[in-house]
């Protein structure tokens, strides 16, 4: 697999190694069953990223909270404020 960054970059391929590690992606999605077409796995991984992954990972602009979590924290200080 090709490189995601600069050779002797402290970053090389970090972005790519945290989102193909096995743990997430192979693990709950790939590993726990058969496709019968390229079209459905695709879809799985696609209904993983965004219904899963994106909305519940950690982000550091968001002080290290998922979205849904920041989303959620952001609705009760405002509630709170009314």
């Amino acid at each position: 697999m090709p490189s995601m960054g600069s050779v002797s970059d402290t970053c090389d391929n970090a972005m790519a190694e945290r989102f193909f590690a096995p743990p997430p992606l192979e693990r709950e999605v790939l590993n726990r069953r058969r496709f019968k077409t390229q079209a459905e796995a695709r879809m799985a991984v696609f209904e993983w990223i965004e219904g899963w992954y994106n909305p519940h990972r950690r982000h550091s602009a968001l002080g290290y909270l998922s979205p849904v979590n920041y989303e959620r924290k952001l609705l009760t200080t405002e509630n709170e404020a009314a």
